[in-house]
Formats: structure tokens, sequence, C-alpha cells
């Protein structure tokens, strides 16, 4: 197993990877909206979401790959009525065929997050 690490994107919150490889598949941690150049978490959810598919598509940039190899999302909203807003943001960063994924709702986030995304890509 090879860690991925990028100073493109935030480093990690605890004793984690910001992303492994294995056998030619890309495990991405969860994403929240973290700037990594400032550590800073915007109060905008639109921005939140923006920089936290930023932060997996750096990411997935340090190992050479890109959106399209993207199989599957995993996305961690704290108000499912921000279902659709999330929707128009997050389909601006892939192209048809677009990932398998699920959304859950959850009561809370790291650092007080309005949305948390991890991926997994293959090479």
């Amino acid at each position: 197993m090879k860690s991925i690490s990028t100073h493109r994107a935030p480093a990690a919150l605890g004793p984690y990877s910001q992303a492994v490889v294995k056998n030619g598949m890309v495990f991405i941690s969860g994403q929240i909206g973290l700037d990594p150049s400032t550590g800073e978490l915007d109060t905008s959810f639109d921005e939140q979401v923006r920089q936290a598919m930023r932060n997996v598509k750096n990411i997935l940039e340090e190992n050479n790959l890109g959106m399209s190899n993207v199989l599957k999302a995993t996305v961690f909203l704290i108000d499912m009525e921000m279902y659709p807003q999330f929707n128009e943001i997050y389909k601006s960063f892939f192209e048809d065929p677009y990932p398998a994924r699920e959304v859950v709702e959850v009561s809370a986030l790291p650092k007080f997050a309005q949305v948390e995304i991890s991926m997994i890509a293959m090479e």
C-alpha cells in the first residue's frame, strides 16, 4: 500500500492518509471544504462543496489521475435539503458517465463542515 499526500489538499486532521493506493485502486479519505493554503473553512455551503471537490481533484492529480478515474463517491451532508444545490456543483466536476454515489445526511462533520466527500478511483 502506498500513501498519497499533497500540499494542494488539507493535511489529515487525524491518524489517516489523504489517500492510499493498492492494486491500482485509489481510496481518498473524506474531504471537507478546508482551503489548504489557509486551513480555513468558508461559511458558504456552495464554496465548501467546491473546495471539497477541488481537494479531491488535487489528491487525484498528485497520483497523475483525474476525475474521470473516479468510480464511486460517498457524500455526507448535514442537511438533505441542500441535495439539489450540491448536485449542481458536483456535476460540474464530472462528465457522463458519472461515478456511482450515495448521499447520506449526518448530524455533524469535522470542523462543523456542511459537506464531506470521499471517493474511490482506479489508476
